[in-house]
């Protein structure tokens, strides 16, 4: 391989591992500073929640649009806009002087985010052929949930001295940085569908179906979610049954339908997200007002997960360079059962260390199945569909976010109601703790299944 060749390899991973960074990093550090960005623009709990909602929808959105869109158009030109996109937002974030326009530029940036994880995957298996491929999807998995770890820590370090603002701001100089890699690194250009059309008609109605069943899924257990959600469900069926007729499809359903390893292995991402993600946010409850822990020491005993994921996820890509992905994701999702099996047993008594053992076993069957699982679905597929299959990946992802909150929302409101948890609720809060994790883990051990099942990619890959 010509020295031309490799450094050209590196570059792309460079970009695309800082440009995986920056948006969990983001997400988690604007997480910390809510509170903040509340009081400064007066905002009540339902508007204040729509700082990170709006990110969401518009990210999920248009993942798979955009990925289309790079397909047919050119990866790294999509990919290009979705970071200056992302960056030129957070500026304008920075110098918000309400809410409304806070939200607006939110959205942006979630359009720029979608930009970016519908064509960073896809870049990267583009550029590595498929004994190197693992190792590059680990690494760039790793610096996701690096992003995730730092962004609680970074976010409240700058809150607190230099104003919620300043997360925004930080954020620039990386994009920007970013963007100068892209214009004088990455000289190539990957657009395996070119010529083909474009859905213009079939990405109004997926959009639209997603952003009614993501919201429909906010706001349960209320009723109106029913409708929402219905009206989003029935949407995507017509959306389906449009794809199968249409020439040149915004996503081919035949991947599906017919391709065993790309379905299943989605509907182990799917799985593994709804039964873990929300994880965080029960044991925050948990840390804060059971066992009475400052927030700053409840996100030191939290950012164990995210860490253990970051250091694993590097193995676990080589790993699944040498043996067949879905023995390594399968087992990182047993892992997990484990770990949220053990949690069924949680009381006000409970350790720390039992705390951070569980968060160890989630956060190393985690980085046991994510790029192993990633490395499944790309290498199942066509190069043609590189960027819809990129954008499947995260849009699976946020999904399974969404629903593993939706699960939360729900038993919170069948066992506590819409009440502040005060200490005569701290049983109930346990109870339906308990109810959730006994859900999470029927979730994920029903998901090593689907992802023993999905069949090997091996010999796929050593046909490239």
């Amino acid at each position: 391989m010509s020295a031309e060749k490799v450094i050209s390899k590196r570059a792309t991973l460079i970009v695309v591992i800082i440009a995986s960074f920056l948006t969990p990093f983001m997400g988690s550090s604007v997480n910390i500073a809510l509170p903040s960005i509340g009081n400064e623009f007066k905002m009540d709990a339902v508007l204040l929640s729509w700082v990170p909602t709006s990110f969401i929808l518009a990210a999920v959105a248009f993942l798979i649009p955009f990925g289309r869109v790079a397909d047919i158009y050119g990866r790294k030109k999509i990919f290009a806009i979705g970071i200056t996109v992302f960056t030129f937002s957070a500026f304008f974030i920075g110098i918000s002087t309400s809410a409304t326009e806070l939200i607006l530029f939110r959205v942006f940036q979630g359009l720029g985010s979608a930009m970016v994880f519908g064509t960073g995957i896809a870049i990267l298996t583009s550029v590595f052929p498929a004994n190197e491929r693992g190792k590059a999807l680990g690494l760039n998995v790793a610096s996701v949930y690096l992003g995730l770890s730092l962004g609680p820590f970074l976010g409240g370090l700058f809150t607190q001295y230099f104003g919620w603002r300043s997360i925004f701001f930080l954020n620039i100089p990386i994009g920007l940085f970013i963007i100068v890699l892209i214009l004088f690194k990455l000289q190539e250009e990957w657009s395996e569908a070119r010529g083909e059309k474009f859905d213009y008609a079939g990405s109004v109605l997926y959009s639209l179906s997603i952003i009614l069943l993501m919201y429909g899924l906010s706001l349960l257990p209320e009723f109106t979610a029913v409708w929402f959600t219905g009206t989003g469900i029935l949407g995507f069926l017509i959306f389906v049954r449009r794809e199968k007729q249409f020439k040149s499809p915004l996503f081919d359903i035949a991947l599906f339908r017919y391709n065993r390893v790309f379905a299943l292995s989605s509907l182990a991402a799917l799985v593994i997200y709804s039964g873990s993600y929300g994880v965080n946010f029960i044991l925050s409850l948990y840390l804060q007002l059971t066992k009475g822990l400052s927030p700053q020491d409840a996100g030191l005993v939290l950012v164990s997960q995210p860490l253990v994921m970051a250091v694993f996820s590097p193995f676990a890509g080589r790993l699944s360079d040498r043996i067949e992905p879905r023995v390594v994701a399968s087992a990182g999702m047993a892992s997990t059962a484990i770990g949220l099996f053990l949690f069924i047993f949680l009381t006000e008594n409970s350790s720390l260390v039992f705390i951070i053992t569980g968060l160890f076993l989630i956060g190393f069957g985690f980085a046991l199945f994510s790029s192993p699982n990633t490395n499944a679905i790309m290498s199942s597929i066509e190069k043609r569909f590189y960027g819809v299959a990129s954008g499947t990946v995260a849009t699976v992802r946020l999904m399974g976010q969404m629903l593993s909150m939706s699960i939360i929302m729900v038993i919170f409101g069948l066992f506590i109601g819409r009440m502040q948890i005060t200490p005569d609720l701290y049983q109930p809060f346990l109870k339906s703790a308990k109810s959730v994790f006994v859900i999470f883990t029927a979730l994920c051990t029903g998901g090593i299944f689907a992802s023993l099942a999905r069949g090997n990619v091996r010999e796929r890959a050593e046909q490239e």
